[in-house]
């Protein structure tokens, strides 16, 4: 597994679990020696418990020693980052094309070679031909095996998955990957075969549909609150629909994270490239940074209008709870933007506060909730962590100066808060009839 960030630390842990020797590489010396001892550099709920269960066991291994690691490998995976090219948005491919070099100069014996990585349709063809300029006598076969993987829950869905893709076009390959899948289809996992192009262009259109659903039931939001409806029951009622689905329709400040961001507009930029724009991506993107973009005008607006010289608390800062991930986040541009208009901002959460302090400088970080809430004008909730879903409104209320509350969210009930003396301000519920 070259690379141990978030996709090759989690692909290789999981897979040394179903029982495969997996030896993970990296170049960071300092990061393999912590991961040896067991300790996990990311915020992803089990990990730790199966890394140290896999070093264990000895299935489990860390190195900087690429050729080594690939010398008696059956199948190499490439999980290194493709991040968004500065300048056009395209997926950045160094690290990507890099490592096929590498992998190929210590290639011996029959191997397949799979990108687990984020990557292009064309990558795959790509990486192909790298090895073989590099190594024109290498046995080979290239396959994509995209991941997906949430953020938070990213064990579950290894380990129970909806599918799993394979883009590989030789019975040699199939074999390979059907055989390291295996505890898969004891489950009846489908497995869904494919060309390299399908494969990634598979990942590509499931992260850009995904982020289509938040970004269109964040407009129904935004009518909900001009014509007098709910948000939460026009979900419901869309998703009770076997033909659109539950997941991924509720309201919210926008999405964020590693994945969304980079992945739309790097499809975007690909379907320009070959002349079959995606009108609809490209919309989604920028509705969605529009919407991170306003959250802080809703804070204002609570709070009649400035908050200058106010003191404004935040819930929770990371992408989405059970993470640490910053990158994205909506936080980093509602904590900004009232920065910027004078405010004074104290936060909290439970792990993204480390990664955070960086990114938003000028911050008072708090212990807890209740510790925000202490002489703040306005709390707001932005990252729905579970020790969010049940504060205690009358004890946050004694420790502010005035009772607002925020929740971009809809963790609480309005009638709650308003039960409680809070001001309430929420997503997509028009006002009451």
């Amino acid at each position: 597994m070259v690379g141990t960030g978030y996709v090759g630390l989690v692909s290789g842990a999981c897979f040394a679990e179903f029982g495969p020797t997996v030896t993970c590489v990296d170049v960071n010396a300092e990061k393999v020696e912590r991961l040896r001892r067991g300790e996990i550099p990311i915020y992803e709920n089990g990990l730790e418990e199966l890394v140290q269960k896999g070093l264990k066991a000895q299935r489990l291994f860390f190195t900087t020693d690429l050729a080594a690691a690939v010398r008696d490998a059956d199948a190499v995976f490439i999980a290194v980052g493709t991040p968004s090219r500065r300048g056009d948005g395209h997926a950045d491919l160094r690290f990507v094309e890099a490592a096929a070099v590498e992998v190929a100069k210590a290639l011996t014996g029959y191997t397949v070679v799979v990108t687990k990585s984020t990557v292009p349709v064309g990558t795959g063809r790509k990486v192909a031909r790298i090895i073989r300029e590099t190594a024109p006598d290498a046995d080979f076969d290239v396959v994509s095996n995209p991941e997906f993987l949430r953020e938070g829950s990213a064990i579950g869905d290894f380990m129970r998955p909806d599918r799993v893709v394979i883009g590989a076009e030789t019975e040699r390959a199939q074999a390979v990957m059907k055989q390291l899948y295996r505890p898969l289809y004891l489950n009846e996992t489908p497995i869904v075969m494919t060309s390299l192009e399908t494969s990634e262009l598979t990942k590509y259109a499931a992260n850009a549909f995904l982020a289509t659903k938040i970004t269109f039931i964040n407009e129904m939001a935004e009518l909900c609150e001009k014509v007098g409806a709910n948000v939460q029951d026009v979900a419901r009622g869309m998703g009770l629909d076997g033909r659109i689905g539950k997941k991924f329709l509720h309201a919210g400040p926008g999405y964020g994270g590693s994945c969304f961001p980079k992945d739309t507009v790097a499809l975007a930029r690909t379907a320009q490239e070959y002349g079959a724009p995606a009108r609809i991506v490209e919309t989604v993107i920028q509705v969605n940074d529009t919407r991170k973009g306003a959250m802080a005008s809703r804070v204002m607006q609570a709070c009649g209008g400035s908050v200058r010289g106010k003191t404004v608390g935040v819930l929770g800062v990371a992408f989405k709870p059970n993470t640490d991930d910053m990158r994205e986040a909506p936080s980093l541009a509602i904590v900004p933007a009232l920065q910027d208009a004078g405010a004074v901002v104290r936060a909290y959460d439970p792990a993204a506060m480390h990664e955070a302090q960086p990114l938003l400088p000028d911050v008072v970080w708090c212990d807890g909730p209740y510790d925000v809430a202490e002489g703040a004008d306005v709390l707001v909730l932005i990252t729905e962590w579970n020790e969010f879903r049940a504060l205690d409104l009358e004890r946050l209320g004694r420790a502010m100066t005035s009772r607002v509350l925020v929740d971009l969210r809809n963790v609480y009930p309005a009638e709650e808060a308003a039960a409680a003396g809070f001001s309430y301000t929420g997503i997509g519920r028009g006002p009451a009839r």
